[in-house]
């Protein structure tokens, strides 16, 4: 981990050297998730996995791409006590919120005795991308998936890095209510809730935080 210490007499320089360090351009970025999207779009999941090996060193299949019951349960279970009661307290909170953002339908017969109103309805499904890098997100996971949850959406598909399974995340998961969970990160896990890959339903929206290529493959398919 890079620590710059704003009290240092190099601080001014590191930051700048910082800011100015390559990241790949936005156009070699945009370049690059075009030929992922195209590639999930028209390979499905066989492109997804492929790559999950090439980009995430994940060797997955069909049968474990997906997150079991019980590897939810035992992540859950090997998360900390006072983990877990941070999580239970901010989902109950959160949960509670939302609810208050729920809109009313309205319906009424006006003078001339036309009826008239509106109806909300949630979407059928979306998509929560979880980053997966060297911390846990499990707040990603709750501010996502509850106001989802409490909307009535009937479907909420998670998708994060095999090595993104961290017990406060999964823990965050079932908090939330989340069943549905896909070990893939990257443009690519972006594609396969788009389009769908194999087992991997489309998704109406999708929804969660990532890095510039996330970023990019979420512009496109939106």
């Amino acid at each position: 981990m890079r620590r710059l210490n704003v009290s240092d007499s190099s601080f001014d320089a590191e930051f700048k050297a910082f800011l100015d360090a390559p990241r790949g351009s936005p156009a070699d970025v945009d370049a690059a998730v075009a030929g992922i999207l195209d590639g999930v779009r028209t390979g499905g999941l066989d492109a997804v996995l492929d790559y999950a090996r090439r980009f995430d060193g994940a060797d997955l299949t069909a049968q474990t791409v997906r997150v079991t019951e019980a590897e939810i349960e035992a992540g859950a279970a090997a998360c900390e006590p006072e983990v877990l009661a941070a999580i239970d307290f901010a989902a109950q909170r959160i949960r509670t919120y939302h609810a208050r953002q729920r809109p009313a339908d309205q319906q009424w017969t006006d003078e001339a005795g036309v009826e008239l109103g509106w109806r909300w309805t949630p979407l059928e499904a979306v998509g929560v991308y979880v980053p997966g890098g060297r911390a846990a997100y499990p707040s990603t996971v709750l501010m996502n998936a509850i106001p989802a949850q409490v909307a009535g959406v009937d479907r909420i598909a998670m998708v994060t890095p095999a090595g993104g399974l961290k017990p406060a995340v999964l823990a965050a998961a079932k908090a939330a209510g989340v069943t549905e969970i896909w070990k893939l990160g990257g443009a690519h896990a972006v594609a396969a809730l788009a389009y769908g890959a194999g087992p991997i339903a489309q998704v109406d929206k999708i929804v969660g935080p990532g890095n510039a290529y996330v970023t990019a493959a979420k512009r496109r398919v939106y």
